[in-house]
């Protein structure tokens, strides 16, 4: 009886909470989405990436069979060294910018000719991430390929039951919203899917957050859930200090 006390007033709790909190609980701008890029309107290449660790690059050196087709993983410390050419600054540079690094140090220790002798390629893209939070089966920091958007990043995050798919929240943080602030939209993703209507359908960048709700239902269920099982076991041990025989029908 009391268990059923404690529920019912865990439920009542937990709806009041939620009808305070839903109305103001998600701070999503319309136009925030003019900060965010649309597929079609970016132009995306390798000379533009900027190496950091654990970036792994591809030596293309067709000439110098010690270094074509090598692969190297940017250390922690933002170095690759290969044996003959020593060790060498990769991260914060573009694969172009290391490619003329290794250029000089390959021209001029092996008299190489021509144009391009060498070419750098990012092969594995790890240093760069996006985060989708909330109710999805796979949640968590997620590698950024430049081409991910919010329908490539949910629909691979798999939303659980309980997914509020109507009020997706996507976030670019700042790290300062006094000189800039955060910008917040919100998204439909069943509008999307089933009407196939992409308009929101914006590129992420390094840092974002997708963050999909639960519902008000699934919300007040998580909710109940989380206060009434400590709850719950703190009460059972008290019964059971109170009567160690387990016989708590009074």
């Amino acid at each position: 009886m009391r268990h059923k006390t404690v529920f019912a007033q865990t439920a009542l709790l937990a709806l009041l909470v939620f009808s305070l909190v839903l109305s103001g609980c998600f701070s999503s701008r319309e136009k925030d989405i003019e900060a965010f890029t649309k597929p079609s309107t970016a132009e995306i290449n390798a000379e533009n990436y900027v190496l950091q660790p654990p970036d792994e690059i591809e030596i293309h050196c067709s000439k110098v069979p010690e270094i074509n087709m090598q692969r190297q993983r940017i250390r922690p410390d933002g170095i690759i060294s290969f044996e003959g050419l020593g060790e060498i600054k990769a991260a914060g540079r573009t694969p172009k910018e290391l490619t003329s690094v290794l250029q000089e140090k390959v021209v001029f220790l092996y008299a190489l000719t021509g144009e391009n002798p060498i070419d750098v390629r990012v092969v594995v893209f790890k240093s760069k991430v996006y985060y989708v939070i909330g109710q999805v089966s796979y949640p968590g920091s997620k590698d950024l390929t430049g081409r991910d958007t919010i329908l490539s990043a949910v629909s691979n995050a798999r939303p659980t039951n309980i997914a509020w798919l109507k009020r997706i929240q996507v976030v670019r943080p700042s790290a300062d919203k006094k000189i800039v602030r955060p910008k917040v939209f919100e998204l439909n993703y069943v509008k999307m899917v089933e009407n196939g209507d992409t308009s929101k359908n914006v590129l992420l960048q390094e840092g974002d957050i997708v963050y999909v709700p639960p519902t008000v239902l699934g919300a007040i269920g998580l909710t109940i859930g989380e206060i009434s099982d400590p709850l719950g076991r703190g009460l059972n041990t008290y019964y059971l200090i109170q009567d160690p025989s387990g016989d708590n029908r009074n």
